[in-house]
């Protein structure tokens, strides 16, 4: 019989998986910290120049604020979205935790399941897919990694019931 404090063993696939969300964490935060070596670098048109390129919305055809109004607002927007990326980033590392040291890997994974899911599917489907930002390893990277990660975790995890797999 189990003690009631062991933390039940976790098999490769979720290891994997928690690994999975990790680099998912890892291209995230690069987001971040790229919004703002863009902001204190080039200004509003460097971020911009992060967030666009796709084939509706080509860097060439792209026409940036003219007013100092308007740019200082695209500029605040732009920061706070990349830097928000970088917080989801954040959470990739604390649900591959969460899996990785069996202390809830069940939440951790329904965590990365459904917050990280909203976070990726809202990109994939709002500037990916209708060709805002440009198509690359990096912008099509971060959803094929959850996509493993949703998949492959669960067949590692032991039943919520405790029960030995």
């Amino acid at each position: 019989m189990t003690p009631p404090n062991a933390r039940p063993a976790l098999r490769t696939p979720a290891r994997i998986g928690a690994w999975l969300f990790a680099l998912w964490g890892v291209l995230h935060v690069w987001v971040g910290a790229e919004g703002v070596r863009q902001y204190l670098s080039a200004g509003t048109v460097g971020l911009w120049n992060m967030v666009i390129g796709g084939h509706a919305v080509p860097r060439a055809a792209f026409v940036h604020a003219s007013d100092a109004a308007t740019a200082f607002a695209h500029g605040q927007l732009l920061l706070n979205f990349t830097l928000d990326v970088g917080g989801y980033g954040v959470l990739g590392f604390v649900v591959a935790w969460l899996i990785l040291s069996a202390r809830a890997p069940w939440p951790g994974y329904l965590i990365g399941l459904v917050v990280i899911g909203i976070c990726d599917l809202a990109f994939l489907f709002a500037q990916v897919v209708p060709g805002v930002i440009e198509l690359n390893a990096g912008t099509v990277g971060g959803p094929v990694l959850w996509f493993l990660a949703v998949l492959i975790t669960p067949l590692g995890l032991v039943p919520r019931t405790g029960a030995a797999a």
